[in-house]
This record gives C-alpha cells, structure tokens and sequence, in this order.
C-alpha cells in the first residue's frame, strides 16, 4: 500500500473523571471520589503533556486542524488547569489558526464564569451532555442535573462560545411520542447550530445491560425518529451523519475527520489515537485506568497497552465503517487515497450492497441510501474481510 498524500489530522484528548457514572454510559470514566479533589489535575495534564511530546515524532511537520476534549466530563477542569494544557499544546503542535477547539461538558458542572474562562483559554466549541429537559427521563438516566438546569447551561454556553451543540437522546424508558417532541423543541428553542440525537441502547458492562428499563417498542422508536427529523428539517438542520445534525457550515469539523477516516492523535486514559504514513497506517491504545496511565506515563514514558499497523485486508472495513455514516458519503476515490489500496478489493461488498438498495449507485460517490442509514450495521457487514 501506498499513500499519495497524508489525511487531516486532529488531536483527541481524554478526561477519564465525570462527576457520576450514568447506568448507560461504557465509555471510559470513573467517578470522582470525595468531589472534584478526588483527582489530581496537576498531576493528569503533566501526564497528557509528555503523552503528546511522545507522539510528536510521528506528526513531525503536519498541522493539527482541531481538537476534541472528550470524557468524562472535561468541565470539571479548572480554568487554570485548561489554560495551561491549551498553552503546553499550542507550544508543541503546528495548530491551525482559528481550529476548531471542543470542550464536552454536563449542565451539573456548568458555572457562568468557569465557562467565560475556558472561551478566554481558547475553546471555541462546547458539547453539552443534555439527553432530555423532562425531569422524570434525566431521573431514570441517572443524570445528576434537571430540565432547568439543562436551560440554564445552554444559555451560559451560547452566551461564551462560538458553537453549541447539544447532545440529546430518545427512545429513553418509556418515552412517549409527545415527550420526545417536547424535548426537540425545547432544544431548537436555543437556536444552537448543532444537535446530536442519539437512540438510546443497551450496551454491555453497563448497569443498564445488567439491569434493563423499559424502553420504547422498535415502531415506537422509529415513529420518535421520523419525527425528530421533520421538525429539526423543518428549523433548517440538515442531517450530515447518523446522530448529528447541523446549520448550513456548522458541521463539527472533528467528527467529520473521523467519519472521513482522517487522522487523530489520541491523548489520555484509555485514549485511541490513528496516524498514517506513507507506506502504512497504525493505531494505538493507552492504559484505561487514570491511575495506571499516570504510573505509566510518570515511569516510562508511554502508556501504550497496544500499537500496530493496521493490516491490509481490515482497512477496507476500518474506512467504511467510518465513511458509511455520512449522510453524502465521500468521494469514491478517498478509499484509495486513504488505504492505499485499488477500489477493486471492496466490489464484491459495492456490488452486493448496490443490488440490495443499501448504497447509492452514483459512481463517484460511496454513499448509504436511506435504506442502507436505516440498516447500517448490516452494510456495514458487507466489507468485513
């Protein structure tokens, strides 16, 4: 294989600690034990700082297009501690002027004048974890604010920063038709360029996999989709990928890197970073325990559990897998400029797609038809070696 030219590359940094872990949540994060000090700050960005030093070898001389501060939930940050790893990185990195710079953060650990200081260390970009307005739903998700808090920190976060997205979620245990509205509508009421609508589901290791609720039948969840999508076309959001929608331009550059199976250096507990070469494209994972990955990071220098090359007969799947998401797809001929191989290794899983109405059959384009969006994972199926 070989590349002609080297993708994007992005900057993914973890913040491991969130305040309470929600029964839905398999994403890596560990409570905060005694409060906010249950963490060591200092000690976790001087590990991220010499994580990223480690991986400037291997990006010498690209650009970083953005970042991503993702968890967890990174506004648990204080505005010093933001500053100062914003300040480290932009001493390290060829950044992109005015990249885009996305904080996540959870209305519980919103305060009006931490979040004027992070706008003032250069964020640019906050996702807020929402899920719903409906005190009885953020309840039974286990989540640690309510519906107004939930105004509150939209509001705060429109007020300082230059995009907003929210993050929202249906098909919640016993979610009606009309509350699902409710919560789409109150969201539009902001005005924000981006929301995320995420179908809730039941993922392994977590309480809620343990311990189901009563969720929505697969009609009703697909009669609270078709609904969310007329009203949020209706206010002018056009959906780009599976669970986000966006203002015309208002795209989360970030995510798009990844669905675009461009390259992302991945900083932090339990971090997943991909960077390509000319001649291969490798992926590493770190240490998933904060504590294990500062040791690491503290006594040689690296936290890798795992580095490799990614093989040739699984970057086939590896780039669809991402691309397949988009609602226009890409152009047929980033596969080979972003695997380096000929498009003729996926025809048999182009071919069969096609005929089952699951890929559109424009030639320049590899795009899911609504179908294929609707039955992703089982197109997605058709490029597994």
């Amino acid at each position: 294989m070989t590349l002609t030219a080297l993708p994007p590359l992005a900057l993914y940094i973890h913040f491991p600690w969130c305040e309470k872990k929600c029964p839905y949540c398999d994403f890596n994060s560990h409570q905060v034990k005694d409060g906010v000090q249950g963490f060591d700050e200092e000690r976790y960005i001087k590990a991220l700082i010499t994580d990223l030093e480690t991986e400037l070898p291997r990006i010498w001389g690209r650009q970083v297009h953005s970042i991503f501060i993702g968890g967890g939930t990174p506004s648990l940050l204080s505005p010093t501690g933001m500053n100062d790893l914003l300040s480290a990185i932009r001493a390290r990195v060829n950044l992109e002027p005015g990249a885009e710079i996305t904080m996540e953060a959870n209305p519980g650990s919103v305060e009006a004048d931490k979040f004027a200081a992070f706008a003032k260390s250069g964020i640019n970009r906050v996702s807020l974890g929402i899920q719903s307005f409906q005190d009885e739903q953020l309840k039974a998700l286990g989540r640690i604010h309510n519906g107004e808090e939930a105004k509150q920190a939209i509001a705060i976060a429109v007020e300082n920063f230059k995009s907003v997205n929210i993050d929202l979620m249906y098909g919640l245990p016993n979610q009606s038709l009309a509350a699902a509205k409710a919560d789409i509508e109150i969201a539009l009421s902001f005005k924000t360029p981006h929301l995320s609508l995420y179908n809730l589901t039941l993922e392994p290791n977590t309480y809620f996999a343990n311990f189901p609720p009563k969720l929505p039948s697969e009609d009703e969840i697909d009669a609270i989709f078709e609904q969310n999508l007329e009203l949020l076309t209706a206010a002018g959001y056009k959906r780009y990928e599976v669970s986000a929608y966006a203002k015309k331009d208002q795209e989360c550059k970030h995510n798009l890197n990844y669905w675009r199976f461009g390259d992302y250096i991945g900083i932090g507990a339990g971090a997943h970073g991909k960077i390509s070469f000319p001649d291969k494209v490798t992926r590493q994972v770190r240490e998933r325990h904060p504590e294990t990955y500062m040791q690491a990071m503290e006594s040689k220098g690296n936290a890798l559990i795992e580095s490799r090359d990614v093989s040739a007969k699984d970057l086939p799947f590896e780039f669809m897998l991402n691309t397949l998401r988009l609602t226009n797809g890409v152009e047929t001929k980033t596969f080979s400029e972003r695997t380096g191989l000929p498009l003729h290794v996926i025809s048999k899983g182009l071919e069969e797609a096609s005929k089952k109405g699951l890929l559109d059959d424009n030639p320049t384009a590899l795009k899911a038809t609504d179908l294929g969006l609707r039955y992703l994972n089982n197109l997605q199926e058709m490029f597994l070696e």
